[in-house]
């Protein structure tokens, strides 16, 4: 470990490195829940149809069960005749076996009766006697109806590893008598905040030079989106030893460990000297070719992921938006993360930007054009008033007013 007051240099890394690259083979344990607690939760295997789904063929339709080939021909000129031999009913077992020549009535949901492999629309039939029903339209095998499988074939993947629960996957599941679901248990997620300025959020008066730390409550929501479940460790002054003792007694009760790290230059060596005492192989990266968020910092240490961010808050919140919500997610066993909302959008004004770096920038959207915002990274408004943020890629050199850009859209 380097002395106090000397600096040491860990490789600056691009965005895209960063995001492929930095991969901590951490991973949460797994539990069982219901589906009442399981939206959103990440199955540890996936989930596998215990028997084919519906599990019997049934009507999509109100009408007739009938063999397909009874109706070839058929037409309002030259209709077919169908005996009517009983009806189908709902939720029981089909009493009715159909013979050629015959129709059974039969409404949505219902099962079919043996040797029916089509249902006649009621509307392409007409009242002819009671115990016959006039055919004025032919149906083709599989028309109104479900096969016993259609939904899902015995052993089929129902929902796969990785991938949060969503509603329509709990119906699913439902549907195949799957009551309990294996999942990651959530990643906790301990956030460290740091810095002499800092004071709790409920503090009422401050101090000339007090800052209130807006950060914590951020990044738990943030840490929530993500699907991990927040800790926040207090407060630590800008002192090493204080920190690296916090962090030291966070370990047992982390999956991820935050640092949110002092603004200045003294402040940020502090925080990685303290990180890189806990263990190896210790800091990947202490900077991030990106803006905002330069000073970002990445280790892995004993096995624990570390994200040391910004000091200020509105880099900060961007960098774990970008960086730190994958990293949770990865811990977490989710390897297919939700898609982002995204809207096509106009730039309505040259947005400059520095080739080699990735520039984080946030817009306002209004009737498919997008206005970039700018301000101090120390600025929490620029974040509120944006409805997402736009990405300048590495490679440019910043794009010109009327681009088409891509604005990911804050949910």
């Amino acid at each position: 470990m380097p002395t106090r007051g000397q600096r040491e240099f860990f490789a600056v890394r691009t965005l895209g490195e960063a995001l492929a690259g930095f991969r901590p083979a951490r991973r949460t344990g797994t539990e069982r829940v219901p589906l009442d607690d399981a939206l959103g939760r990440i199955p540890a295997e996936p989930a596998l149809a215990p028997h084919a789904l519906p599990g019997f063929a049934r009507a999509t339709v109100d009408g007739f069960a009938v063999r397909a080939a009874d109706t070839y021909g058929a037409s309002d000129g030259v209709p077919s005749y169908l005996e009517l031999i009983g009806e189908a009913r709902m939720g029981r077992p089909p009493e009715i076996e159909l013979r050629p020549g015959t129709a059974v009535e039969i409404a949505t949901g219902a099962p079919l009766p043996p040797a029916a492999d089509a249902v006649l629309m009621v509307e392409h039939t007409q009242s002819a006697l009671p115990e016959l029903v006039e055919v004025v339209r032919p149906v083709a095998p599989g028309d109104g109806m479900v096969r016993a499988d259609e939904d899902a074939r015995a052993g089929a993947e129902l929902a796969p590893a990785g991938r949060p629960l969503r509603a329509q996957d709990l119906g699913m599941l439902a549907a195949a008598g799957l009551t309990e679901v294996e999942v990651r248990v959530c990643p906790r997620v301990t956030v460290v905040s740091t810095g002499d300025e800092l004071v709790p959020a409920a503090t009422r008066e401050l101090e000339t030079g007090q800052v209130r730390d807006s950060t914590a409550p951020a990044l738990a929501a943030l840490v929530r989106e993500a699907g991990g479940e927040p800790r926040h460790a207090g407060i630590v002054p800008d002192d090493r030893d204080a920190l690296a003792a916090n962090l030291q007694a966070a370990l047992p009760e982390s999956d991820v460990l935050v640092v949110s790290a002092g603004s200045s230059v003294g402040a940020r060596d502090e925080t990685a000297a303290a990180i890189a005492s806990l263990g190896e192989p210790g800091i990947w990266c202490h900077g991030l070719a990106f803006r905002p968020g330069k000073p970002t910092l990445l280790a892995d240490c004993g096995g624990m992921p570390v994200i040391g961010l910004p000091g200020n808050p509105r880099s900060a919140l961007v960098v774990f938006r970008v960086v730190g919500m994958p990293i949770v997610r990865l811990v977490g066993g989710c390897t297919h993360p939700p898609p982002e909302p995204t809207v096509s959008a106009r730039l309505d004004r040259n947005l400059p930007s520095a080739a080699g770096r990735a520039d984080v920038v946030q817009a306002r959207v209004h009737d498919g054009v997008a206005t970039p915002l700018f301000g101090s990274s120390s600025l929490l408004s620029i974040l509120t008033a944006a409805d997402g943020y736009l990405v300048v890629p590495e490679a440019a050199t910043g794009l010109p007013a009327d681009s088409e850009v891509e604005v990911i859209l804050y949910r």
